[in-house]
């Protein structure tokens, strides 16, 4: 599936996942299967990205300041489990808890613990690359 593909790509890119992760590659699955799911199933609000979906998303749910942080090329504002899960439809952050196994609530703080990290990664130029499939993205910069 092309979550889990996703999880080995961006696992790699944060260099095996997160601390908390019981897994070796916990964060980066976790974001995998996130992405996955709005590619998959999202409305379409970011054009072809999962990622510029995500970024649009948090930025309508209030979170602006911290995504254009990541995004930019300064510092990296945090942002909480519970922003995260505010931010992110309910049926998203079930289905990306089922498949890895964790409860809703461990998923938000997963990602949220991750996700800046990654989306600083992917957009090194300061701004979301447009033209690029994600997985083309990623193993750009893990090289």
């Amino acid at each position: 599936m092309a979550g889990n593909d996703l999880g080995s790509l961006l696992g790699g890119l944060l260099g095996g996942g997160g601390r908390s992760g019981a897994s070796g590659g916990g964060a980066g699955n976790i974001l995998g299967t996130l992405l996955g799911a709005l590619g998959g199933g999202a409305s379409g609000n970011g054009g072809s990205s999962p990622l510029g979906g995500l970024m649009d998303m948090l930025t309508k749910s209030g979170l602006v300041d911290q995504a254009q942080s990541w995004v930019g090329t300064g510092e990296n504002k945090a942002v909480s489990g519970q922003q995260i899960a505010e931010a992110l439809p309910d049926e998203t952050l079930q289905k990306v808890a089922e498949q890895n196994g964790v409860s809703p609530q461990q998923a938000a703080d997963q990602i949220a613990q991750s996700l800046p990290q990654a989306v600083d990664k992917l957009t090194p130029a300061g701004k979301i690359p447009s033209g690029t499939s994600l997985e083309d993205l990623i193993k750009q910069q893990s090289l």
